[in-house]
């Protein structure tokens, strides 16, 4: 009976295939060409030191997304805190202006006067004009109309000289030319001042008096209009204003003139149109609005208290 300790016949010999093989030696029954581990097939390969590989880090969800926003520092700390400190400069500084401006407001209103800044023209600023802020918005279209009439008339008026000055040249009459300069002259600060300002001043104070300085100008303005698109021949044969009479005369003698002349004509009709249905808009609202019978009970208290 074999040993409790004995080699066990049919177990496989395990065999290094690194070791050396001029080391030990080979059984008996083995082939001198072992081939290496791959082609081993009776032996064993030892187990590595550590055979698993530690897992990759999960990759972001958007890692292959080429829009996706990427965070880059833009700015350090140093420069964060340098804009900060400016925008602070620069806040103190707007609200030193606007408690400059209060003061200057609460001043002025102690004083019963309005500060009215020039902002138009844009590009060289001579009147105060605001519609979209200080007319009441049911009002603005009727004011911009408006304002589109004063615009026609000094549209119709620079025409006008440029027309007269045309019938100066070919019939060498120099008095017609001065005075289409001083209808320009006069018309264009004339019609602001004693119209358009206070129809705008009414729309935004609500001001029955100032309506009524309107309507009495409007109708003047209205009235030259009407006389410049006829033109009779009342000044110098009517050759100063660019109407219907001077532009019939003129297109047979002088064909340029003549087409100058029918131009104004036409200028002077759309302005006289456009203005005829602004005052009547203006005093549909002036009726409507109770400002009339405002007005009629002012002249009544102002003429009591003159009969007092």
């Amino acid at each position: 009976m074999a040993g409790r300790y004995d080699r066990n016949p049919f177990d496989e010999e395990e065999v290094n295939p690194f070791a050396d093989g001029g080391a030990r030696g080979k059984p008996s029954g083995q082939s001198k060409f072992g081939g290496g581990s791959f082609f081993n097939s009776t032996g064993s390969v030892p187990p590595a030191t550590n055979s698993r590989l530690s897992p990759l880090p999960p990759e972001p969800a958007d890692f292959y997304n080429p829009t996706a926003p990427v965070d880059i520092p833009l700015d350090s700390a140093s420069d964060l805190k340098k804009k900060e400190r400016e925008l602070q400069a620069k806040e103190a500084e707007l609200k030193r202006r606007e408690q400059e401006v209060r003061r200057k407001e609460e001043a002025a209103a102690r004083a019963g006067i309005v500060l009215e800044e020039k902002n138009w023209p844009p590009f060289f600023p001579i009147i105060h004009h605001d519609i979209a802020n200080e007319i009441p918005i049911h009002l603005q279209k009727l004011q911009y109309v408006a304002f589109t009439t004063y615009l026609g008339l000094v549209c119709a008026l620079l025409w006008n000289v440029i027309a007269v000055t045309t019938a100066w040249i070919k019939q060498g009459d120099a008095k017609i030319w001065f005075l289409a300069l001083i209808y320009f002259i006069s018309g264009v600060p004339g019609g602001y001042v004693l119209w358009y300002r206070p129809l705008y001043r009414a729309f935004r104070s609500e001001s029955a008096m100032k309506f009524t300085w309107f309507f009495l100008f409007y109708l003047l303005h209205i009235g030259f209009c009407i006389f410049a698109a006829v033109a009779p021949p009342v000044v110098f044969r009517g050759k100063s204003l660019a109407g219907i009479l001077p532009a019939v005369d003129l297109i047979g003698k002088h064909v340029l003139v003549g087409i100058f002349y029918f131009v104004g004509f036409g200028l002077f009709c759309l302005e006289s149109v456009l203005s005829i249905w602004v005052i009547q808009q203006v005093y549909m609202y002036f009726r409507g609005s109770g400002k009339a019978a405002e007005l009629k009970r002012d002249a009544a208290r102002g003429a009591l208290r003159a009969a007092i």
